[in-house]
């Protein structure tokens, strides 16, 4: 299912959202220039599992490729050291979140944090929602170290956050509607659904899928302990920032 907008009008201009979209858009055009992934941007701002638990290790990845010989195309283990970490490494938990491994994973993540974030930052203000987005990121990037202490693979992408921005959605508006659209091959149906049944059903599949993948390494290259883990901290944080004087209370929603 994919968001198209959500019945709940903002009140104030989200200048912090805004600026997290022209932040990680800039960080994503930048990467686009750095060729060289073990030692540009990724190496020097993804969060490194592995360089956590011990700072000084070189991490170095193991892949398989496939190269032609004079026999045919044989396939061949390709071990890749990674540059160094341009910050220390409890800081890359904080650079992970505003840099993405592509053109989807980018649109993709930009789109939701558009929809939602806006809301959450009208109701617990612009202070309220920068406490909101870079603790549950930092928390989120945490839940993923845990899931894989050991592993060289970088780790990239505002996902953990923005997870943590539809948690405290889903907690701050649970009237809400969202209209979505679920694509079914060539055919694209809309319907509108509660934003908590939406939101819901979206964190029991990345936890589903993140005890699917405990014991496969990378999981397939999505950190779901980190989605899982931001959405949760994300329900924590609006209660408690939620408390504070901050931001403006429930508005009335629009129909669509």
């Amino acid at each position: 299912m994919i968001p198209l907008r959500d019945d709940i009008p903002s009140l104030t201009t989200p200048f912090v959202n805004y600026a997290v979209i022209a932040i990680c858009s800039l960080a994503f055009l930048a990467q686009q220039t750095s060729t060289d992934q073990s030692e540009g941007i990724i190496a020097s701002y993804a969060m490194v599992p592995v360089r956590l638990s011990d700072p000084d290790i070189v991490p170095v990845i193991e892949t398989q490729a496939a190269v032609r010989t004079a026999q045919g195309i044989e396939v061949v283990n390709v071990r890749q050291e990674l540059g160094p970490s341009a910050v220390p490494p409890w800081m890359t938990l904080v650079t992970c979140m505003f840099l993405h491994g592509g053109w989807m994973h980018f649109l993709g993540n930009m789109w939701f944090l558009y929809i939602f974030g806006d809301n959450v930052e009208d109701r617990l203000g612009h202070f309220g929602y920068v406490l909101l987005y870079l603790g549950t990121g930092v928390m989120a990037g945490l839940a993923h170290y845990i899931s894989q202490t050991d592993s060289p693979v970088p780790t990239l992408g505002a996902s953990g956050a923005i997870a943590g921005v539809m948690g405290a959605y889903a907690f701050l508006y649970p009237h809400a509607r969202v209209l979505a659209v679920l694509p079914l091959f060539v055919i694209f149906t809309t319907f509108v659904v509660p934003a908590p049944v939406f939101l819901g059903l979206w964190f029991v599949i990345q936890v589903f899928s993140g005890i699917g993948s405990l014991g496969v390494g990378v999981g397939g290259g999505v950190a779901w302990w980190a989605h899982a883990g931001g959405f949760a901290a994300g329900i924590i944080a609006a209660v408690i920032i939620g408390r504070l004087p901050m931001g403006h209370g429930p508005v009335t929603a629009r129909r669509f």
